[in-house]
């Protein structure tokens, strides 16, 4: 029985990280068509989303099914309860890169000069990456470097939502594509969360502490004497 259950943990486990593959591959993809103005790019991260959410389905209803009729207790019991919310953060990321594909045949020319939408896509990339190896390796470490990373992508993030708004003030002719890549540097930066959403479950799953929301965990001050 408990040679049964380790390998359903090692399936979920194995389909997490064929999820977050497929997810990967949608990311460069993404990438690539913004770059090149890419129809033929931005449609096979359409086409994958669909294996994404297939994967989905399956992964939710096999924790369901370790939940339900094997009980499992400390560290296995937050791996899946865990993973029932790394799931849909993996497949929400997919849906942020459907969004960025379908803004692609509206996004060129670009507006701006220099490599600021690339580096931000970048720094998104690498952030996804990190979070599911973190994951699979269980690495507190990394998953940490994941969430501090989060302020350099929001950082970056308004800095091109500034130069894309003096942009449209400067030539109105280009509104409609600034405005198309105004939604995609929105959707990157919401990946960036969602890789750091799943830092916060890997740290939850190795230490047991929940990270989220850290603020609500400070003591209140103290009114001092005569409060």
């Amino acid at each position: 029985m408990v040679r049964h259950f380790d390998s359903e943990l090692q399936d979920l486990r194995d389909g997490l990280m064929a999820m977050a593959g497929q997810v990967e591959e949608m990311i460069e993809l993404s990438q690539a068509a913004l770059r090149e103005g890419s129809a033929a790019k931005a449609e096979q991260v359409k086409a994958l989303d669909r294996l994404v959410d297939e994967q989905e389905l399956k992964l939710d209803q096999a924790c369901i099914d370790l939940l339900a009729l094997q009980a499992p207790i400390a560290t296995d019991l937050r791996l899946i309860a865990s993973s029932l919310k790394i799931i849909p953060e993996i497949e929400r990321i997919g849906d942020h890169c459907c969004n960025i594909a379908r803004r692609v045949p509206f996004a060129h020319p670009p507006v701006l000069a220099g490599d600021a939408m690339e580096h931000l896509a970048g720094e998104t990339r690498g952030m996804v990456r990190q979070a599911v190896d973190a994951f699979v390796n269980g690495n507190a470490g990394l998953a940490r470097e994941v969430i501090a990373n989060d302020d350099r992508v929001d950082t970056l993030y308004v800095q091109i939502y500034k130069d894309l708004l003096r942009a449209m003030l400067a030539d109105p002719l280009c509104i409609e594509r600034a405005s198309n890549l105004i939604i995609i540097i929105k959707n990157w930066e919401r990946i960036a969360d969602q890789a750091t959403n799943i830092a916060e479950e890997v740290l939850f799953i190795l230490e047991g502490v929940n990270v989220k929301h850290s603020y609500l965990q400070e003591k209140p001050p103290d009114p001092g004497p005569g409060a």
